[in-house]
């Protein structure tokens, strides 16, 4: 199985250069353009998912994706009990 750090740099390679990060909103913010984005106008291109095989504080989503301004990027958030309240909103309102 892919580490997180593996995923990580193999989307980088194909071209997932930027970073997305969740606002206070539940939006996201492109880690090139600046503009903050709703969720739910993402295109995710592919999903990488961790589950901890004997505690579940270890969950954590990797998602590859591009937003409005066709920028492809990555955001990584954790799921379960550890999600920060912009993480969890904006991982509900994803496609």
């Amino acid at each position: 199985m892919e580490t997180m750090t593996e995923a990580i740099s193999r989307l980088r390679r194909d071209g997932f250069a930027l970073d997305f990060t969740a606002t206070d909103d539940g939006r996201l913010r492109c880690g090139a353009c600046g503009a903050n984005h709703e969720p739910s106008a993402m295109v995710i291109d592919e999903i990488v998912r961790y589950e901890g095989s004997s505690n579940p504080d270890d969950e954590a989503i990797l998602l590859a994706m591009h937003c409005a301004c066709q920028q492809a990027g990555l955001y990584l958030a954790a799921f379960g009990p550890n999600a920060t309240a912009a993480d969890a909103a904006v991982l509900q309102l994803l496609p």
